[in-house]
């Protein structure tokens, strides 16, 4: 078990967690034990304040991760229970220095705890981020219903004009998800490749959504990334209201999308 002391940072940024863990469960984005979310805390502690805490698990990491300070949710734990069990359904490891295991340093005070199959996604996620956009601290994959359905629609398959067509829907969407969503082909969870291809996602976006399984976010913090979500999805549905009300919508043109630009 853990038994570090959590600097203040860490803590607000867990009572974020517990924050937009409600936010997903309201939505109807985390049925079960869907979804996950992680965030790298790696800067927050000194190597010595984590060495030596908890027993080593091994795990066939990025070498590129060795060092890591992970905050993530646990295996078949509900997003849910991070309301006010978060000690139980998530914890913060500690990746070693080979990068072949990770000890818990804090939380899974469950039997049987372990972290979220997708754990390998994460880590992945997390070094691309450290060396590309050291920015975005924060991962957070969920269900959010009407981009999952859109991940069915053939526009799917034309990436850029479904964004055209998301941003056209009103101003926010194209002023806070400037970057809009990368459409990403679908592969099988808790592998190598659905960790290489949302990396290929957030190489241009800020928003994965997985073909026919969910959406995935990165962003500085839990809470930016809930926005990113929340924003696109608004897109999505009020896309999909007019579809269902028999009409196309006539959205913003290119011109007012292009003067849009300048708040972004």
């Amino acid at each position: 078990m853990g038994t570090i002391k959590l600097p203040n940072e860490v803590q607000k940024e867990l009572n974020n967690v517990s924050k937009v863990a409600g936010y997903l469960w309201q939505r109807e984005w985390a049925e079960r034990n869907a979804g996950n979310i992680s965030i790298n805390l790696t800067s927050f502690f000194s190597k010595e304040e984590v060495k030596g805490i908890g027993t080593e698990v091994p795990f066939d990491f990025p070498k590129g991760a060795a060092g890591f300070v992970i905050y993530i949710t646990g295996t078949g734990c509900y997003l849910r229970d991070l309301i006010d069990k978060i000690e139980e359904a998530s914890c913060i490891l500690y990746i070693n220095e080979d990068a072949t295991a990770y000890s818990i340093i804090w939380g899974g005070k469950r039997e049987g705890f372990g972290p979220t199959c997708e754990l390998i996604s994460h880590a992945s996620i997390h070094l691309f981020n450290s060396i590309n956009h050291p920015e975005n601290l924060a991962v957070v994959h969920t269900h959010p219903l009407e981009l999952i359905c859109m991940s069915h629609h053939e526009l799917f398959n034309d990436e850029e004009e479904l964004n055209r067509q998301l941003w056209m829907m009103c101003p926010e969407i194209k002023v806070f998800v400037p970057k809009g969503i990368h459409c990403t082909p679908y592969a099988l969870s808790s592998t190598e490749p659905l960790a290489k291809v949302t990396i290929e996602a957030f190489k241009t976006r800020n928003i994965s959504l997985w073909e026919k399984h969910g959406a995935t976010a990165t962003a500085p913090d839990v809470e930016k990334a809930w926005d990113f979500l929340d924003v696109a999805n608004k897109g999505a549905k009020l896309l999909m209201m007019c579809w269902a009300a028999g009409f196309k919508p006539a959205g913003l043109s290119n011109k007012q999308l292009t003067e849009l630009e300048q708040f972004t």
